[in-house]
């Protein structure tokens, strides 16, 4: 067959299927929608043409079969080796060597918690370590009450408050605590650490706005996760920072849905050991409109002529805070913790506070011993006095005479921060795992000479996930906690051996860098 018969026959092909198509209906309006577009736009028509031949591909495509098998089938002795080298991830993080240290190193008291302690291995140490700042722990007007509670009361509630393990010892506690602080109601938790970590979820929801300082505890920075609430955070103690944060979290919600907004912070900070300026809070609060959550857990029974907290010590009333939040656990010497403000903020949590309404009720021995507490400090404010002066007589012997730490608590708190001077660690190079090493050897050896002592714990919070708080690092510090169950003879006495340990430990460090023999 020649050229000119292949195209007769091609056009007789064209020809009977252009026969056919017109057979079709609606086929004439398809023609006219073809030549219109193709005159008007034919890029166009070249696109929809791909679409087409693309269209009828796919349904001309085979079908794939999803039941096919096509992985590799190994052998029952295949999977059994598989299944022995498999290793899973650890549950957690193996122990660093300063934590395994510390666990070999844990003294263990027998006996009474007291200014003199008897340890496991038979030594007697002047305790410098616990939160025993009045002695209450040997009160025999506390022990009394304590014990005849416990005689009428049993060990234990066997409930939770609200609903079967209330008991009239929690209620006269919570009216005490109220009275104590000047606020309309009051509420008692079992556990101090899980206070202000369920406080905050039970107002602060999803969508609210709260702003914190950067240094806040850990139990605080774990109610925060809780709350899912939008965090701002400002600079620790800079409250010039905070009214900037305040100012642009207004700006953002001038035009948005009106949301609640909190601040979040402590009286006396854990990390740091500073005190608050709460004038200058309860000042912006008011001018910006947001709502206090206030944690005095190492102010109430510190602060203030009486104890009563941060509100008393800087002459605030503590009907403008809208919630305190504090320990019983402390210098009371009880347990549990307690959150008190307004009436309707307090109901509220007997129902939406997750620690109070799915926790047993705080032992009454303990609700007891609080309120007993609380009457010891009002009606005895000498003992404050006391404490404080010996607060005094340890800083004299260690911050102003050490080259090697400076103390960073405020005047009154008896929980002295003792850290490395800035000069010292930018000189030696300390990394925060050289400072913690080097702080717990001042442990070992301040317990050596009969002095019991600790550290800050600060890794839960450096470790705390789910917060952007700007790369806040803890300060690895000395604790050193002050009681007034010690004579001022005592308190010089263990400054100076405390001062003598932490210069043995600097300078056997020094000598050891420098290549020279120790002593």
């Amino acid at each position: 067959m020649d050229l000119q018969e292949m195209q007769t026959q091609l056009t007789e092909w064209v020809n009977e299927a252009a026969t056919v198509f017109h057979k079709v209906p609606g086929s004439a309006v398809l023609l006219r929608y073809v030549r219109s577009s193709y005159q008007n736009d034919p890029v166009r028509s070249a696109i929809e043409l791909i679409l087409v031949i693309f269209f009828i591909r796919y349904l001309l495509a085979p079908s794939y079969s999803t039941s096919k098998q096509n992985f590799i089938k190994l052998t029952e002795d295949e999977i059994d080796e598989l299944v022995d080298e498999w290793v899973p991830e650890p549950l957690v993080a193996p122990q660093t060597a300063l934590e395994e240290t510390d666990m070999e190193k844990l003294p263990v008291l027998v006996g009474p918690t007291g200014p003199k302690s008897k340890l496991a291995n038979g030594r007697t140490v002047t305790n410098l370590a616990s939160y025993n700042f009045y002695n209450l722990n040997a009160n025999e007007q506390i022990k009394e009450k304590a014990i005849q509670t416990l005689r009428a009361y049993g060990v234990g509630p066997c409930g939770p408050p609200q609903f079967y393990g209330t008991q009239d010892v929690h209620m006269k506690t919570e009216a005490d605590i109220a009275t104590y602080l000047g606020t309309e109601g009051c509420i008692v938790y079992a556990q101090a650490f899980s206070t202000i970590s369920s406080v905050i979820p039970a107002f602060c929801k999803r969508g609210d706005i709260i702003v914190a300082d950067r240094a806040v505890n850990y139990s605080i920075r774990r109610g925060l996760e809780i709350s899912r609430s939008n965090i701002k955070w400002y600079n620790h103690g800079d409250l010039d920072d905070l009214e900037r944060v305040m100012q642009k979290v207004v700006q953002e919600q001038s035009k948005k849905k009106l949301t609640r907004r909190f601040i979040v912070t402590e009286a006396l900070f854990e990390t740091i050991g500073d005190c608050n300026d709460l004038p200058r809070l309860v000042e912006l609060k008011t001018k910006y409109k947001f709502r206090i959550i206030l944690d005095e857990t190492w102010s109430f029974g510190v602060l203030g002529r009486t104890g009563r907290g941060l509100t008393e010590a800087q002459n605030v009333d503590p009907t403008q805070v809208d919630m305190i939040v504090g320990s019983l656990a402390g210098p009371l010497c009880a347990g549990g913790g307690f959150c008190a403000g307004p009436r309707d903020v307090v109901e509220h949590q007997r129902l939406m506070g997750a620690a109070y309404t799915y926790s047993a009720a705080l032992p009454a021995m303990l609700a007891m011993t609080a309120s007993e507490s609380l009457n010891v400090l009002q009606s005895n404010p000498e003992i404050l006095l006391h404490c404080r002066e010996n607060i005094r007589l340890m800083k004299g012997q260690l911050d102003p005479r050490s080259d090697w730490v400076v103390c960073t608590s405020a005047p009154e708190n008896p929980i002295m921060l003792l850290v490395l001077k800035p000069d010292v660690v930018n000189a030696r190079r300390l990394a925060i795992e050289d400072q913690e090493r080097l702080l717990q050897e001042c442990v070992d050896e301040s317990l050596a000479n009969g002095v019991l002592i600790t550290r800050l714990k600060g890794w839960p919070i450096s470790n705390s996930i789910g917060l952007k708080d700007g790369g806040w690092t803890v300060q690895p510090a000395l604790k050193i906690c002050i009681t007034s169950g010690l004579s001022k003879k005592d308190i010089e006495k263990a400054g100076v051996t405390i001062r003598h340990a932490i210069t043995k430990v600097m300078t056997k460090k020094t000598n050891n860098k420098l290549g020279l023999p120790t002593a």
